[in-house]
């Protein structure tokens, strides 16, 4: 015979202003085989925990139904609770009358009666729930991090230093990311390269990573602890394993004035290259679509001048595959195209000339210009002649916040490295002349905002609140023609140099890779991670996690922490040999199963499969569907297709949801 507990929680006043919780938890006693009943203030609380074990105890309870919050917020503390009694976690269920009651009810009356009813179900369940086994996994202490920007080194890194093998992939011939572009970083105008590069040598050398640079993702397949992953290892025409990279054969390339993507293409490189003088590694790759060899079958002067024969040009992609129990993403960003034909099919901003006119530029140009090692070793030139500007404007929210043309978010780190550029700007060209069209400033982080102010009251950054209409040549001159809303008046100035602080976006190839991962991703393709607050390093499919840009805008402190976040998450799921989950999973009988297959095709997780049925003689009797316990989310899309009802869900059988159903008509 059964022997249900219920508890109802005041949740302060979340519940008790809205629920007469008292009323609840009489009308609870009333219900069969409700043995005890009870309302306390905070029943997630200590006292209300040990409230739970005593009566567990003293009533011999066979069930028990906290009536709170959402399972999604206390779940876990009350099954941990009731466990410490020895009464099995998964006879503890949880009845949620904040969010599906209070929150949405105005009406006393009625959100106490819906209470009522809402605990009736709960216990009607209970009582048919089993005491079911978590399901456990092996682990394969063994993580995978995708995307060699700062957030990617972080986190291999961390994890690295836990004492768990990495392996790190880039798709780019070097890590290092778009932090490895800039000149000096904010709030503290630190070198990039100086805070970047000793990480970069660190990842390479550590004895617990493996670095695969030029490499892409293939394929994943598997689920949380057990990642069957294949890479493909992009032809470099160049072995690793020989190179020295002493850099001969860059000097002998007679194809030089090829657009360098690391300089944005204000600089020039040879067809094959190193894409920036601290690059890890420091192997070359060959540009197969510019090279003359691929070309025409001619030249070869890289080839007769490398003395350790380390070019080859037969050399093909490479296939790789690993196991992994733990994925992280770390994919980074790409700046907004502004030009009139965007990659990201959205209208540019044909009115601000970029892409036109070449002393127009986005941010990261201007951030090349700035450094040390871009084209112009650290002098602010424009890019048309040469000449150092003398005034320069810089547009803020160019694609940002903007839904006509751009994009609707904010890019967070825009206003931030807006400032920066015009104090390394005062400090290059001292006779210069910054101007900043603006909406607002956003500069929420530490020291972010006396940053800004520095740039104003000490470097004499003129700030002016308002958009800009147009931008068009006139001479030498670029004339900006913009609106002031502060003073109320037209504003033009005559420009040497014009720069745009363009949208942060996601990555243009993040969809496939994201699908291949099984991850969701919003509107923008930024990738969504499962819970804004509770879990913002962690998506939808287990064992994998979000670092850095690749979820949303982020400056460096952020990715790096978000980075750290996900290593730890990591950490704590190779701790242990074997990987406990909650047994709420789909079961088929294989007696009435017909195996049509409709559930393999519906399963959004890809944990259906054929399973053949073989007598004795081994002889296929028939084929049945089999459910890996270790994809399967219990989602129950395949109970909805069975057309033989041969599927149950653990937790969720007929028996239970039918009970339930039918206790709201007695």
């Amino acid at each position: 015979m059964a022997r249900i507990g219920v508890f109802v929680c005041h949740c302060g006043e979340n519940i008790g202003r809205t629920v007469d919780c008292s009323v609840v938890a009489k009308e609870s006693a009333k219900l069969r085989d409700v043995v005890y009943s009870v309302d306390y203030k905070y029943m997630c609380s200590d006292p209300g925990q040990i409230m739970v074990k005593d009566a567990i105890k003293k009533h011999n309870l066979t069930g028990v139904v906290i009536a709170s919050c959402s399972p999604l917020m206390h779940e876990k503390t009350f099954r941990r609770a009731v466990q410490e009694t020895e009464l099995s976690p998964f006879l503890c269920e949880m009845a949620n009358i904040r969010e599906q009651c209070s929150w949405v009810h105005e009406d006393k009356v009625l959100a106490t009666k819906k209470a009522v009813d809402l605990v009736r179900l709960m216990v009607e369940k209970v009582k048919r729930n089993t005491p079911l086994e978590p399901i456990r996994i092996p682990v394969t202490k063994r993580a995978l991090v995708i995307g060699g920007g700062i957030a990617g080194i972080q986190a291999a890194l961390d994890i690295a230093d836990g004492n768990q093998e990495v392996v790190m992939v880039e798709k780019s011939p070097s890590i290092g990311g778009h932090m490895a572009q800039l000149s000096e970083t904010f709030p503290t105008l630190d070198c990039s390269q100086c805070i970047l590069t000793p990480k970069m040598v660190s990842a390479n050398s550590h004895k617990n990573i493996k670095l695969y640079t030029y490499t892409e993702v293939e394929s994943v397949t598997g689920y949380i602890g057990n990642f069957d992953v294949t890479l493909r290892k992009k032809a470099r025409y160049v072995d690793d394993s020989i190179c020295s990279g002493c850099g001969i054969c860059q000097e002998k390339c007679p194809q030089k004035k090829i657009s360098s993507e690391f300089n944005t293409g204000l600089g020039k490189r040879p067809a094959i290259y190193i894409p920036f003088p601290q690059a890890v590694p420091n192997i070359p790759v060959i540009d197969k679509e510019r090279c003359t060899y691929f070309k025409n079958g001619k030249c070869k002067a890289c080839e007769k001048f490398c003395d350790r024969n380390a070019i080859k040009f037969d050399q093909t992609d490479e296939f790789i595959n690993i196991k992994v129990g733990a994925i992280v993403v770390a994919t980074g960003y790409e700046m907004y195209n502004i030009g009139k034909n965007n990659k990201n099919g959205i209208k540019g901003y044909g009115e601000y000339g970029c892409g036109e006119d070449p002393d127009i530029i986005d941010s990261l140009q201007f951030e090349r210009l700035l450094s040390a090692s871009g084209p112009t070793f650290g002098e602010v030139k424009r890019p048309s002649d040469g000449k150092v500007p003398e005034t320069v404007v810089f547009l803020q929210c160019v694609g940002s916040r903007d839904k006509a043309k751009g994009m609707e978010y904010c890019s967070k780190i825009c206003c931030m490295y807006t400032a920066k550029h015009t104090m390394l700007y005062k400090h290059k060209v001292h006779h210069g002349q910054a101007f900043v069209f603006y909406l607002d400033i956003r500069a929420g982080g530490k020291n972010y905002d006396e940053f800004v102010r520095r740039a104003i009251e000490e470097d004499g950054a003129i700030y002016l609140r308002g958009r800009v209409s147009k931008i068009y040549r006139e001479g030498d001159k670029l004339i900006v023609k913009g609106a002031d809303t502060l003073s109320g008046s037209q504003v033009e100035i005559a420009a040497d140099l014009v720069v745009l602080a363009t949208a942060i976006t996601a990555q243009p190839d993040i969809v496939p890779l994201a699908q291949k991962l099984g991850v969701g991703y919003d509107k923008y393709h930024f990738l969504s991670e499962a819970h804004p607050k509770l879990k913002p390093v962690e998506t939808n499919s287990a064992g994998i996690f979000l670092a850095g840009a690749c979820q949303a805008p982020k400056d460096i402190p952020e990715s790096v922490a978000q980075a750290s976040a996900a290593a730890a998450k990591v950490l704590g799921l190779c701790s242990a040999t074997e990987l406990e989950r909650e047994p709420y999973v789909a079961k088929v009988y294989e007696s009435t199963c017909a195996g049509c297959g409709f559930c393999i095709e519906a399963c959004p997780y890809k944990a259906i499969d054929n399973k053949a049925i073989v007598n004795r003689q081994g002889k296929l009797i028939k084929n049945v569907a089999y459910i890996n316990q270790g994809l399967c989310q219990g989602c129950g899309t395949c109970l909805s297709v069975c057309r033989s009802k041969s599927i149950d869900l653990a937790g969720f059988t007929d028996e239970q949801i039918f009970s339930e159903i039918n206790s709201l008509f007695v």
